[in-house]
Order: structure tokens, then C-alpha cells, then sequence
């Protein structure tokens, strides 16, 4: 059932209140993300369990269950890293590690039991656009009521509200710095990005060269680059410490742009295709072109895995595609409810690229094996625009927004395997 909307405001900076059994999985929630543990053995699987079916997020109420997710926290306590006890070490360290660390082997059985854990509630509109911070436990939103907010999940609280009633905001980015953003506007006369420091609600720079709705924004995690597309039908690159952009390429279409994990390559998609562009020489043209099986509607999002091995590409029609990019092979195609010419379907890669979860038309969120190309699990909903959906670096967690920001983490009383283990 739908929850009510309530407004935001900087001085209370405080969730809605929330059941025992979401205070449960909250404290679920903050011990995952602290209790890491090495992503970089294989992971295995077992029989495929069949998806449930017409699953709907929303939180559950039953007090009867919080004995056993209490059982759920005890076992994650007992699976927490032994470097949890080194927490002295420096913030550099600590974000270089937080990439190559999820809390748990990611498994369909896994995946199938994630729900609700943690959700902020007072929105007045839609959430356009979220991002998480790659080296802190930092989540920045961008929605439709003309707000910016920065929250903190391991605490659960929002820190920041920013209004930006005079442009509007669409598109929002992290940069390097964990209170730092991109954005982009929604006001339809200034198509302008803004670099802004969330510390003290100051423009750091403008970015001025689009002359319509900014529809693909990304940067490299590597460099102080960034790349923009527009409806205007052109693809810019950024460097962050100049307002001027750095290169241009002009498309036949809505285009998607995205870099690699590496910032050596990145990616543009339209009419079809994904080019690849080397980073450093771009403006000989893209190195390689990937069809995607005569699917000619809208690029939405196209985005690398992890490990740079995977690519996916999102279109109006509903088609989630997944190729091979190295060698540009169609590896399997998704297909959920069309998206409206408005509207974006979003998608994203689990940390090791074992998974994809995404959006729909209708508003659910669907995830689908990577392997095996079969769907493993989906979340019906009551909502029908297709939700933002993102998946956290390192952590076996993913965010949706809609109407609400939501966190997803494994309900581990559903998993036979952990059950009354302690």
C-alpha cells in the first residue's frame, strides 16, 4: 500500500517513523555495511530457485518476524570481517578497499530474499536521479520537487536538504569529493551544469554548451572528467576545473554516455549501436561499434560492469541489452514494460557483474541472471513510472527511487541456509 508524502524539511533531517521490524532491518542494514568481507572469491551456484511471484515493496508490518531477522543480525555479526577492528586506518584506505568488498557471495537464493530495509518517505515528487559516493557510505537524490539531498545510510539520515527552485535539477553525480556534485537542470531554458558544493550551497562552476534537456551525465572515477548528452543531439566532454567543455561529438539520436571503471574508455549509444571511444584520442572516431539486434529505439542508460568486461544498454521499448564488450557480442536481451519518450529506464550492474537489476514501465523492479540470461526474481509495485535503480559500490545492497528512496538489503529469515544459524 502506498504511503503518504510528507515534506522535507532542514531542520528535522529525521526518517518517518519507522515499525520494530524496520528498526530490525535497520540495524541489518548498517551491519552489512560495515561487516565486508573479500568479493573476489567465485561465486558459486547452486540450483536456481524459482522467482516469487507478484512480490510488491513495500515494507512488511509483521511483528511476529522480528525474532527472526534479530537471528539475521546475530549471524551478520558473526560473518563481520576481522578488519573491522582496524578502523583506524586513513579515509584513502578505507575507500580504496570499499570497491573491491561485498558483504556476502551474491546468490540467486540471496537476491530473491532482498527487500525493503530502510526507507526515506518524504518526498513531494518524483526522485529523478540518485548516486552513491564510491569511498564513503554517502547517497545523493535528485527529484522532481526541485530538491538535492544528501544522505547518510550508515547512520540513516539525511544530512542536507538543497533547494534549486530557480533551475530545477534533473541529473546528479558525486564527484571525488563525498559533498560535491554535478548536476544538471530542469527549468527548459538554462541547460547548464553546475558543480556544487553541498556544504555550504555554493556554485563552484558553470558548464555551458547544451541548448536542451541534458539526458546522460557520468563521470570518470579515475580523472576530473565528465561527459554529458543531450537532446540537442550532442555528446560533451568536461574537465571539472574549466567551463569551457573539452571536445564535442555530434549524434543522430537521444544519446547515453557513460566511462569505464578505468576512465580509458567510454561509451556513446544511439540508433542501435554502443561506439567505443578511446578516451585519449576520441576525436579519431569511435575504435569499435556494437549492434544491438536492431532494437532502433531511444538509448536510455548504458552503463560497463564492474570489471569493465560487461556492457548494458537500455531503450524506450523495454529491452534491457547485455554484450560482451570486448568482443561487442549480444549476450542476452531483457524485456520488461516500455518506457514513455519522458521517462528513462534505468539499470545496473551487481558489484562482481553476476546480476542485473532494473526498472519497467510499470514501475517494478526485475532482476535477471547474467549467466544463466533467466529472470531470478522480480518486485511488483503500485507505482507505474519506472523507478531509479542502482546498485551500491562494494555492497550487497541496491537503492530505488520513486515516489520514496528505498534501500534493498537480504532478508536472511528467508534463507534456509542462514536460519537459526548463530
Amino acid at each position: 500500500m502506498r504511503s503518504n508524502v510528507n515534506s522535507c524539511s532542514n531542520k528535522t533531517k529525521r526518517l518517518s517513523p519507522m515499525t520494530l521490524l524496520e528498526r530490525f532491518r535497520e540495524a541489518v542494514f548498517r551491519l552489512i555495511m560495515l561487516s565486508a568481507v573479500s568479493s573476489n572469491k567465485s561465486t558459486s551456484h547452486a540450483g536456481r530457485s524459482s522467482p516469487d511471484a507478484q512480490r510488491y515493496y513495500c515494507p512488511h508490518d509483521d511483528p511476529h518476524h522480528s525474532e527472526a531477522v534479530a537471528d539475521c543480525i546475530e549471524f551478520i555479526k558473526k560473518k563481520a570481517s576481522p578488519e573491522d577492528g582496524n578502523r583506524g586506518s586513513s579515509a584513502s584506505s578505507r575507500g580504496s578497499e570499499r570497491e573491491d568488498k561485498v558483504s556476502m557471495e551474491l546468490t540467486e537464493e540471496i537476491l530473491q530474499s532482498m527487500e525493503v530495509g530502510l526507507a526515506f518517505r518524504d518526498y513531494s515528487g518524483r526522485i529523478s536521479s540518485l548516486d552513491f559516493h564510491k569511498a564513503t557510505s554517502y547517497v545523493v537524490t535528485a527529484s522532481d520537487d526541485e530538491s538535492i539531498r544528501l544522505y547518510d545510510v550508515s547512520t540513516a539520515t539525511c544530512l542536507k536538504t538543497i533547494n534549486s527552485k530557480k533551475y530545477g535539477v534533473d541529473l546528479v553525480c558525486f564527484t571525488s569529493h563525498p559533498t560535491t556534485v554535478i548536476y544538471s537542470s530542469k527549468n527548459g531554458w538554462d541547460e547548464s551544469l553546475r558543480l556544487l558544493s553541498l556544504h555550504d550551497n555554493k556554485y563552484l562552476r558553470y558548464f555551458k554548451g547544451h541548448h536542451d534537456r541534458v539526458v546522460s551525465l557520468s563521470l570518470c572515477s579515475r580523472k576530473d572528467c565528465f561527459i554529458s548528452g543531450s537532446l540537442d543531439r550532442t555528446v560533451l566532454l568536461w574537465d571539472q576545473r574549466a567551463e569551457k567543455c573539452q571536445g564535442l561529438l555530434r549524434v543522430q539520436g537521444r544519446p547515453a554516455t557513460t566511462y569505464d571503471d578505468q576512465g580509458l574508455v567510454f561509451a556513446v549509444a544511439f540508433g542501435g549501436c554502443i561506439r567505443m571511444f578511446d578516451a585519449r584520442k576520441y576525436e579519431k572516431g569511435p575504435f569499435d561499434i556494437f549492434s544491438v539486434g536492431g532494437d532502433m529505439s531511444d538509448a536510455n542508460v548504458v552503463k560497463f560492469s564492474n570489471d569493465g568486461r560487461l556492457v548494458l544498454l537500455t531503450t524506450t521499448d523495454g529491452h534491457i541489452h547485455v554484450l560482451d564488450s570486448f568482443r561487442g557480442t549480444l549476450l542476452s536481451t531483457y524485456n520488461v514494460k516500455p518506457v514513455s519518450s519522458s521517462s528513462t529506464l534505468e539499470a545496473s550492474f551487481s558489484p562482481e557483474g553476476m546480476f542485473v537489476i532494473s526498472g519497467s514501465g510499470d514501475g517494478s523492479v526485475y532482476a535477471w541472471s547474467v549467466r544463466s540470461g533467466k529472470e531470478v526474481t522480480s518486485w511488483m509495485s503500485t507505482e507505474n513510472e519506472p523507478p531509479v535503480v542502482k546498485w551500491a559500490p562494494g555492497n550487497l545492497m541496491f537503492a530505488t527511487g520513486s515516489s520514496e528512496l528505498s534501500f534493498w538489503i537480504p532478508d536472511l529469515s528467508k534463507l534456509g541456509a542462514y536460519v537459526g544459524r548463530k
